[in-house]
């Protein structure tokens, strides 16, 4: 009871618009104070926290993301996706999800993906037939790819905050990534086959296809430099960031000839913002962690799923269905640093491999940036393209569908997810 009066105490908090990381120190101080009357130790919290050097991979990925864009790279990627598939039924939808899904390797944001994308690929789709609902709905799905397919923000969150190898998080994402981005595909095929509503442009001839090859091959190199070294072993997450950072800024600028000193200047400002941003969670969070664990609140949840006999499986539901109601209020970032430090001790007693959970944790996030009323990805969809929230709502239905059905495959086969971590020389 006592949990569950923190947690609507600390989203009734939240939804007054306080900044995230302003609401849990201040939700983690007043607590902490009326337990203790005193604060003594919050700062050896904070300070041991965020000296954690995994969190070197944040400013490092956010970098290699926003060298890439300055670099515009996703014109020649949604250009070579759309060469090679638009004759397809349903082709531009399956285009826009291929360059998502590449993007996403590369960006690992939602957000990003989502409105890098969508600039190029929803004026296409609407000029041959799709509907704006239809269109709306396979770019902020599509877009959702950001967080799962590796490298991943919130799963390098996860991982500092579970003690959890970000490496193998990485790895554990690519299958259900590519299972979700291919059964988005197959919907659009079938949605368009049985509804006959879009045009098909002509396939596209060699002459076409070459150029948008020999544009998009730089682009294509950075995710398998990433993922291929980590998969390896040659080096971990960590320096895998700082070897990301350093090829995109080659790739950008000997291969593409689009990035100039001001484009470089503003790629760092903006990833010093971001990693400043989340810093400050992370601070906020480490507090939040601190003062649960002086309320006893892990040790509580323990003890009665001891005494209940609740199984791997049954509790593995309870968390999703909490982590999706939580998903309608509160941003990916918040869900995870809340939730995390109290299901942890949990997942210990019952075995529960951290990975795993990872894996159905970022599931279960990309289904939050796409619920209302507080998805990110349909505000995206919403602010670049003018259009109502309502056929942005029923865009996305579909692919919450879809999103469930690949969440409950990855529950009850866990070898999709952990069966490629087992297979590689995995460094911290």
């Amino acid at each position: 009871m006592t949990l569950a009066w923190i947690l609507i105490g600390l989203l009734a908090v939240l939804l007054t618009g306080i900044p995230l990381f302003a609401g849990m120190s201040l939700a983690s101080i007043g607590l902490l104070l009326a337990v203790e009357g005193r604060v003594a130790g919050l700062a050896d919290e904070v300070f041991a926290k965020l000296s954690n050097y995994l969190l070197v991979a944040i400013p490092l990925f956010a970098f290699m993301a926003h060298v890439m864009i300055k670099a515009r790279v996703v014109d020649d990627l949604y250009a070579l996706a759309h060469t090679l598939v638009r004759h397809w039924p349903g082709g531009l939808g399956v285009a826009t999800v291929m360059a998502c899904t590449i993007f996403a390797a590369i960006s690992g944001s939602s957000v990003a993906t989502a409105l890098t994308i969508g600039t190029a690929a929803i004026p296409q789709m609407l000029r041959y037939g799709y509907k704006p609902h239809a269109a709306y709905g396979v770019l902020a799905a599509g877009g959702t790819l950001g967080i799962l397919i590796p490298p991943s923000g919130p799963m390098v969150l996860y991982g500092v905050v579970s003690d959890t190898s970000i490496g193998a998080l990485f790895v554990a994402g690519i299958i259900p990534g590519a299972l979700m981005a291919l059964l988005f595909s197959l919907y659009c095929v079938l949605h368009s086959l049985l509804t006959r509503q879009t045009e098909r442009p002509p396939r596209a001839s060699w002459s076409e296809v070459w150029p948008s090859l020999k544009r998009g091959f730089w682009a294509l190199l950075l995710p398998p430099i990433v993922l291929g070294g980590m998969y390896a072993g040659v080096f971990t997450a960590t320096e895998a960031a700082a070897v990301g950072a350093i090829a995109a800024i080659l790739i950008a600028r000997f291969a593409y000839g689009r990035l100039s000193l001001a484009d470089l200047y503003d790629a760092a400002r903006d990833s010093v913002g971001t990693t400043g941003m989340l810093f400050m969670i992370l601070a906020a969070a480490a507090m939040f962690g601190h003062v649960i664990s002086v309320l006893g609140l892990p040790r509580q949840l323990v003890e009665i799923t001891t005494a209940l006999g609740i199984g791997p499986i049954t509790f593995m539901l309870a968390v999703m269905a909490l982590i999706f109601l939580l998903g309608m209020f509160l941003e990916t970032i918040s869900i995870i640093l809340i939730t995390t430090p109290i299901v942890l001790p949990v997942m210990l007693l019952l075995e529960i491999n951290p990975v795993w959970y990872g894996v159905l944790l970022t599931i279960n996030l990309e289904l939050a940036l796409i619920t209302p009323p507080v998805g990110m990805n349909l505000f995206v969809i919403k602010g670049i393209t003018g259009g109502a929230m309502g056929p942005i709502v029923r865009g996305v239905l579909p692919y919450v569908a879809i999103m469930l059905a690949t969440l409950f495959l990855v529950l009850f086969f866990p070898e999709l997810a952990l069966w490629l971590p087992s297979t590689m020389a995995l460094g911290r």
